[in-house]
């Protein structure tokens, strides 16, 4: 199984173009000059009220440009997320596999040690089958 992983690493990259994106996404809109941007845009919204003739036009302009930026970062944001924790079982099965492995090796004298590995094996993938 770790076999598995380490020829994936190998072959290179090939996910699509949307999760490549995301991760770009991701990595971009956490770092400082993102926030930055941000505060920018609020300062020249603000700004930029003698420029209205309505209040509420101006009003409208930065909440329905918040909105939507907002509804596409929570659904990146959650897609990366759900990707790294999908990752990170992954990694914990390779590891729950490993141990049982090990278990097996030392279990020739241990009916107990046996019985431990085999409940590690079934565990193994619990999250995919509930």
């Amino acid at each position: 199984m770790a076999n598995e992983a380490a020829k994936s690493r190998v072959q290179g990259d090939r996910r699509s173009w949307f999760d490549r994106s995301v991760e770009t996404v991701y990595l971009r809109v956490s770092q400082a000059p993102f926030f930055t941007v941000c505060a920018g845009v609020v300062v020249v919204w603000l700004i930029s009220l003698p420029l209205w003739h309505d209040l509420k036009s101006w009003q409208v302009a930065i909440h329905t440009v918040a909105s939507i930026f907002t509804l596409l970062l929570v659904v990146l944001l959650e897609n990366a997320g759900r990707r790294a924790e999908e990752a990170a079982q992954e990694k914990l099965n390779v590891i729950a596999e490993a141990l049982a492995d090990l278990m097996d090796s030392q279990a020739s004298t241990d009916p107990e040690l046996q019985l431990s590995a085999t409940k590690l094996r079934e565990s193994i993938g619990l999250e995919e089958r509930h």
